[in-house]
């Protein structure tokens, strides 16, 4: 009888889909990605269970499911779960598949009552290899069980290759996007294709003209949101990809720039976009880091006074572009329009000398108040990208402050429970002086004593004051705005404190 492996990090939800199935009589492995990242200790982002099962059978197992495809995976959903990873498992029957006349998707699935037949369709040996779990201990969370490997997938796992299943050619010509996904996998786990693998990458390259943008889309993105994103970019073009995906950055390549930029325009946003992904960003700023300066091909102009070049309104054609970008490669709305918003006024914080608060808050108008700090990471990521050796320095703490600063909510009467409007109301004064003076001498006692601003004691308190004289009213009014200003400017103080500027 064959030995049982151990195997950790396997959800449990994982492990009751898959003993459900056996149960009721059928067999169940964990394949693809998720294996491959067991068996190399890392954490699967994707649960994948294959079957002996048909559709129905699956449908019929489990209580709630969907099935939307023409392929015969299941989704079983999760719902109590809190682990997004496994919301929901897909099952896949065993099946065979007929020609790729297209290059895209089979002619025709047939489902199969042998794992072997399902295992010679993958496309990669590391993502060939079968895990049946058999036992479960219950205390330290340990699985036991066995491994199907027909096409030596833990040797390349084992000495780092990415290797098709058989012929490379055939298994490209069937999906072309398998090109770029070879790719994106050996970039996500540190691999090399081998070099019959390669080969047939730039001798078939493009089978991806036959690939729809969605498809491309999903799997540019995996490489975006890698740890080695720049490498991968890298490895798109030394592979003649990266046309397929955004042709436009290939234009950026040995474009000189000015001042402190030591790298060509490429180089500095690979190198942008590294960094984004060395600090654990999120989508729309490394899109935005990596296509910041996609315009500056358009715009560079021949300088004068010594300049060699000028780049002047390459934010503004940079925005343009990465909104035509990113609608080819059929991203969501939501994520264009912040993204674009990024590449338009990454130039915003350029001189501390020059900015005004007035400034900084039409910025915070046009990007939005749940961007700002994000534009201020894509700036970071810039300067990065130009070679810089320090993330925070004066300027950029300053503009931090600025936008605190900006971003705060004002002391003022508009803070109070009760405007002039409710006073003239509780007190029967006419409109007059005296009105505002209240405010402020009602703003100064809010100030020692924030519980005391109701509208039920600030009306009574307002029925006090309108009863004195108006040059006691007005002096009381008075030490009441000074007391704001000098609240004002302690909390400004403490700001510029707080980021080491002044």
């Amino acid at each position: 009888m064959e030995k049982l492996q151990e195997f950790k990090n396997i959800p449990i939800e994982v492990w009751e889909v898959s003993e459900k199935l056996k149960k009721v009589g059928f067999e169940s492995y964990l394949i693809g990605g998720c294996v491959r990242d067991i068996l190399l200790n890392i954490e699967a982002n994707d649960w994948d269970i294959t079957t002996n099962a048909k559709p129905e059978e699956i449908i019929a197992t489990f209580e709630e499911t969907f099935y939307e495809n023409t392929y015969g995976t299941v989704g079983i959903v999760n719902k109590e779960t809190k682990n997004e990873k496994v919301k929901v498992i897909e099952v896949t029957p065993y099946r065979l598949e007929a020609e790729y006349s297209d290059n895209r998707r089979p002619d025709a699935v047939t489902f199969s009552q042998n794992l072997e037949d399902d295992l010679k369709r993958r496309d990669f040996t590391i993502n060939a290899i079968a895990l049946s779990l058999e036992k479960r201990d219950k205390k330290t969370e340990i699985y036991k069980g066995h491994i199907v490997d027909l096409y030596k997938g833990q040797e390349d796992l084992k000495n780092k290759i990415v290797r098709t299943v058989g012929d490379p050619d055939e298994r490209f010509g069937e999906d072309g996007l398998r090109i770029l996904r070879a790719v994106r996998i050996a970039n996500y786990i540190g691999f090399k294709m081998d070099k019959k693998t390669e080969e047939s990458v730039k001798k078939n390259h493009e089978f991806l003209r036959n690939i729809s943008k969605e498809r491309i889309r999903d799997e540019f993105v995996k490489i975006i949101m890698s740890q080695t994103p720049m490498k991968g970019i890298l490895k798109c073009y030394e592979l003649d990809i990266l046309k397929y995906i955004i042709p436009e950055l290939e234009k950026t390549i040995s474009i000189e720039q000015k001042g402190s930029h030591i790298y060509d325009v490429w180089e500095h946003s690979l190198r942008s976009l590294q960094h984004s992904a060395d600090k654990n960003l999120a989508l729309e700023i490394r899109l935005a880091a990596l296509l910041h300066d996609i315009g500056k091909p358009k715009s560079r102009r021949a300088g004068e006074n010594g300049e060699k070049w000028t780049f002047y309104g390459h934010d503004v054609v940079s925005g343009r572009m990465t909104e035509k970008i990113l609608e080819n490669l059929k991203f969501s709305k939501k994520i264009i329009e912040k993204t674009v918003k990024l590449v338009r006024y990454h130039m915003f914080f350029s001189d501390t000398e020059q900015i005004t608060l007035s400034a900084v808050r039409r910025i915070i108008s046009h990007v939005g108040k749940e961007n700002i700090w994000d534009l201020i990471e894509l700036r970071t990521c810039d300067r990065i990208g130009m070679g810089r050796p320090k993330e925070d320095p004066y300027r950029l703490r300053k503009y931090m402050a600025m936008i605190e600063e900006a971003m705060r909510d004002p002391i003022s009467v508009g803070m109070l429970k009760i405007d002039g409007k409710k006073i003239m109301e509780v007190t029967e004064e006419k409109p007059g002086p005296k009105i505002g003076f209240v405010l402020h001498a009602l703003l100064e006692e809010v100030l020692d004593n924030p519980k005391l601003n109701t509208e039920e004691y600030l009306g009574d308190r307002a029925k006090d004051f309108i009863k004195l004289p108006i040059e006691d009213l007005e002096k009381i009014g008075k030490e009441g705005k000074e007391k704001k200003e000098k609240e004002e400017e302690k909390e400004i103080g403490e700001i510029r404190k707080r980021h080491w500027v002044k």
